[in-house]
């Protein structure tokens, strides 16, 4: 590992990744890849909280490998981060029950996301879900990363981390710093039926890896200004999914300020609008799909995930036991072990 200082982001794997994953984090940590020493964690565990069923869980060694693709067809590249495997670190467990003893229910209760994820699975809220946040914070943690790329949605989750990192710091002596939350451009990119999100469970994604069909007629079916029914009405491009994907996708500035002064005009076609923002999308794409081919074809995606596992294991175990040591916990099985086998030898000589 390098003197840089280090970030940890990552996601659970659900399946492909989106454009809004990209907007929300993805670019973020793309430009901070030489910069930091940059570890992402793949967060099958987390998975677990909304997604346990047998059906789901069979699909994560596909989700995985799927995740890491789009990761470095995006631009991460393989030889700057570090890939990890959630549940190859057991370690990471045994520092969230350190943890969770210093944080209170009733703060937990108070993130917002964590009910938002519970009613978009359509689930009661369970232990596992309540405890989201300090897992991540264990995720986090275990590396002791100074900065963490995330979604707008994540950004609680960061003061959380920071809360606990102090608490502990200030019972036990100075450990972790406390890191620091980096929210992307567009901190939430709006679906495409015009929901607040783009989200998989929500069929209102256009994903890394689709086809320039699939984006066409993603992009065809997007919801635009509902009070628009023809083309010589004005519209509104403020909150217009179409002009936010514009914004977000199109370089062609020119193009985008002339498409929202005849759209505000009454004299563009919401099918003209689309058709360049399909354009757009497909150039933004086609660098894209060229290196995933390139990575799939190599085979060297599981590699990545075992070296980076492996590689990130020592530095949890170190951390682990600086904690331990930290806390005063760390030679107490060995004493009450020695203890009890003193004893067991005076017996027998007894």
């Amino acid at each position: 590992m390098t003197d840089k200082k280090r970030i940890l982001t990552g996601d659970r794997p659900t399946g492909k990744l989106h454009l809004g994953h990209y907007v929300g984090s993805l670019a973020n940590r793309i430009r901070l890849q030489h910069e930091y020493e940059s570890i992402f964690i793949i967060a099958d565990l987390h998975m677990l909280t909304t997604k346990n069923s047998k059906e789901e869980i069979a699909e994560i060694d596909k989700n995985v490998r799927d995740l890491v693709l789009d990761s470095i067809a995006s631009g991460i590249e393989p030889q700057n981060v570090t890939f990890y495997l959630q549940s190859g670190i057991p370690e990471i467990h045994e520092i969230y029950t350190l943890l969770q003893n210093i944080v209170t229910v009733s703060r937990l209760e108070r993130i917002p996301s964590l009910k938002d994820m519970a009613r978009a699975a359509n689930i009661e809220m369970p232990f596992g879900l309540l405890g989201y946040p300090v897992l991540q914070s264990a995720d986090i943690l275990h590396v002791k990363a100074h900065l963490v790329p995330v979604g707008k949605d994540n950004i609680a989750h960061i003061e959380i981390t920071r809360e606990i990192a102090r608490r502990f710091n200030y019972l036990y002596g100075e450990v972790f710093p406390e890191p620091d939350g980096l929210v992307g451009d567009v901190p939430t990119l709006i679906g495409t039926d015009g929901q607040a999100k783009m989200s998989k469970s929500l069929n209102n994604a256009i994903m890394l890896s689709d086809d320039p069909k699939t984006v066409e007629k993603k992009v065809r079916g997007m919801f635009t200004d509902p009070n628009r029914v023809r083309a010589d009405i004005p519209g509104t491009v403020e909150g217009n999914p179409v002009f936010i994907y514009h914004d977000a996708f199109n370089p062609n500035i020119a193009e985008v300020d002339d498409l929202k002064a005849r759209y505000r005009e009454g004299t563009v076609t919401d099918v003209e609008v689309k058709e360049k923002l399909t354009i757009a999308i497909n150039t933004f794409l086609a660098p894209i799909h060229a290196r995933r081919e390139q990575y799939m074809e190599t085979g060297l995606v599981d590699e990545i995930i075992v070296e980076g596992t492996e590689k990130v294991r020592e530095i949890t175990r170190a951390t682990l036991f600086e904690m331990k040591k930290a806390m005063g916990l760390t030679g107490v099985w060995n004493r009450i072990k020695r203890k009890a086998e003193e004893r067991a030898k005076k017996k027998e000589k007894a």
